[in-house]
């Protein structure tokens, strides 16, 4: 419950706070939730110096990590977006598609159409 705390606080402003939530929520629980919602931070550059390179690492360590809510499919799918369009990181085409078909496989409907419109090779 404690990670909630932080997209509570994330979405009054208080963006301090929200990312010492969810670097703590990281460190003790491995909370995917919590790095998704990091990555997203960094990504964007609301509160903090905006870093691609800091938000993909984020994603590839949610990707990596099984957990049971399921925010893994879902840092699957955003990492497989950032190595397709070279986010924080040299595009991959093969390693994004990839991530991107294990998060389809998982259900993330989103990650179906992001390939579905894709050009073929």
């Amino acid at each position: 419950i404690k990670c909630l705390y932080g997209y509570a606080a994330e979405k009054v402003g208080d963006h301090d706070a929200a990312i010492a939530i969810f670097e703590d929520c990281i460190e003790r629980f491995n909370s995917v939730y919590a790095m998704i919602w990091l990555a997203q931070i960094y990504d964007t550059g609301v509160g903090v110096p905006r870093d691609e390179a800091k938000a993909t690492a984020l994603l590839r360590q949610g990707a990596l990590t099984d957990d049971e809510a399921g925010y893994s499919s879902l840092a699957k799918y955003h990492y497989g977006i950032s190595l397709i369009e070279g986010k924080g990181t040299q595009a991959n085409l093969d390693q994004g598609k990839h991530w991107l078909e294990l998060a389809a496989q998982e259900g993330v409907e989103e990650a179906k159409e992001y390939l579905s419109q894709l050009p073929p090779q």
